[in-house]
């Protein structure tokens, strides 16, 4: 089940694989995205420090946060990745020019999770070409439904 998606990221590269990443989350970071208070729009997974970091996700703190708490909205959160998950990710990543963006909060079995995907970027007439299938792919709907 998804809780946030990140379509920016699909008009903006192309998606050539995905993986399933457990999330480091403290307490109030759960209950604000079970709350829906999650963006991911301009996230992006980099290799640091020997593990994947998702940075720039922003999770809103809901007001009835603790008060011995101060919680930092745009934190850098590590994402926990099978081994040969990581040194495939790291080789692609460093060699090919793909860069690791997130797609997507979901639960599996109750815990969120996050899907990265390893994506190329498009170019603007790329995007063009994207643009004009979705409209022709929109005009084609209308017209069968017209006829029949």
């Amino acid at each position: 089940m998804s809780i946030i998606d990140n379509r920016k990221a699909f008009h903006e590269y192309f998606i050539e694989e995905k993986h399933e990443a457990g999330l480091v989350l403290e307490g109030w970071e759960v209950k604000a995205i079970r709350a829906g208070r999650a963006q991911i729009k301009e996230s992006y997974v980099v290799w640091q420090r020997g593990a994947f970091w998702l940075i720039g996700a922003h999770i809103s703190p809901l007001q009835s946060a603790s008060t011995h708490i101060h919680p930092d909205p745009i934190r850098s959160r590590k994402l926990l990745l099978n081994q040969a998950e990581i040194n495939k990710l790291i080789g692609k990543v460093e060699r090919a020019g793909y860069t690791l963006v997130a797609l997507d909060l979901h639960y599996t079995r109750g815990r969120i999770k996050a899907e990265i995907g390893l994506a190329k970027g498009k170019k603007l007439h790329d995007k063009r070409a994207a643009e004009k299938d979705r409209e022709w792919a929109r005009e084609k709907q209308r017209l069968m439904r017209d006829k029949g």
